[in-house]
């Protein structure tokens, strides 16, 4: 027969693991993540759909401010990047989400539909987004003067407090390969504050504010010395045999390999290359003969680089681009 006081310490034991289960409540649904990604602020975004995690399915809609939507929800800064995930897995479902209508704090706003057979043949959507760095006044998410958060607002760093293993940091936490430039008062002055701390990265960090730091050896920053950062990831997309960088047929680095890119908006796309190239504007537009089924795009030419506009998975024609520059 069980004593008395060790049938009291079994119930209390019951009790106390019954009380845990119950406190561990699931997600809300339409919860969102980021998952395998190279560090928290990125990854490939999954939803919590009908009791389980999803990959987020890429619609014809995707576009960057629906990304914008997942990093605020996820209490980041900003979106750097949204680009093609990894592959659909078969035997597990996926999510769309569309009708995002007006200005949008979450997805949950939007419609969406999801379960199995969603995704196939497609990828899940990655995202980048940034906590506490940005470029800005650039041609692009990967180009502009270089900004960082602070008290709650954006101060531009002066160059005496910046270099190369810095600019390495920045150009990788915002998923944007390695520097291609640097240049002090390229991107302008901005109109804030100015950091007050010299970074002393040593390059392998993941985050610019993982960085070591010191207090300034100079406390004034002249004008015209705040960073301008060019990072390499703007070459993701190029123009090929036109003789020249500014003319030729429109290519997208997809996947380790350069595909070929289709439109049936041709002048608005046109406009939005010419422009990421720094190619000045559109001098015209010629259709190829054939059509498509791989990287389609779609813009309303006001974008300042592709990563802006939406994706399409329809059959577009192939074109070819002559730029001012």
């Amino acid at each position: 027969m069980i004593p008395a006081m060790i049938l009291i310490l079994i119930l209390i034991l019951f009790w106390s693991a019954a009380l845990q289960a119950q406190s561990v409540s699931p997600p809300a649904e339409l919860s969102i993540r980021l998952v395998n990604g190279t560090n928290s602020c990125s990854g490939t975004v999954e939803v919590f759909y009908e009791g389980e995690w999803l990959g987020l399915c890429p619609s014809w809609s995707w576009r960057v401010r629906k990304a914008t939507v997942v990093c605020r929800e996820l209490g980041f800064v900003n979106v750097v990047a949204t680009s093609r995930g990894p592959p659909f897995e078969e035997g597990r479902g996926g999510v769309k989400v569309f009708g995002c209508r007006g200005e949008v704090s979450s997805l949950r706003d939007c419609n969406s539909r999801g379960g199995q057979g969603f995704c196939d043949g497609d990828n899940y959507v990655n995202v980048t987004c940034s906590e506490s760095v940005r470029l800005v006044d650039g041609a692009g998410f990967c180009s502009g003067r270089v900004e960082v958060k602070s008290s709650q607002s954006w101060a531009s760093v002066c160059e005496a407090d910046f270099d190369r293993q810095d600019a390495e940091v920045v150009c990788g936490e915002l998923g944007c390969g390695a520097p291609a430039a640097l240049q002090w008062g390229l991107y302008g002055e901005g109109q804030g504050q100015t950091w007050h701390k010299e970074f002393q990265c040593k390059g392998n960090e993941s985050l610019l504010l993982d960085c070591d730091t010191s207090d300034r050896k100079n406390n004034n920053c002249l004008l015209g010395n705040a960073v301008g950062l060019t990072c390499s990831e703007v070459d993701y997309m190029r123009l090929v045999e036109g003789g020249s960088r500014c003319a030729g047929g429109v290519e997208w680095y997809d996947q380790g390999e350069w595909r070929t890119m289709g439109t049936d908006d041709w002048e608005d796309v046109a406009a939005v290359v010419c422009r990421q190239l720094g190619c000045g504007s559109t001098v015209s537009v010629l259709l190829g003969g054939n059509t498509i089924k791989w990287i389609g795009i779609g813009c309303d030419g006001s974008e300042p680089a592709l990563r802006e506009c939406k994706r399409t998975h329809c059959l577009d024609y192939s074109f070819t681009v002559i730029c001012s520059g």
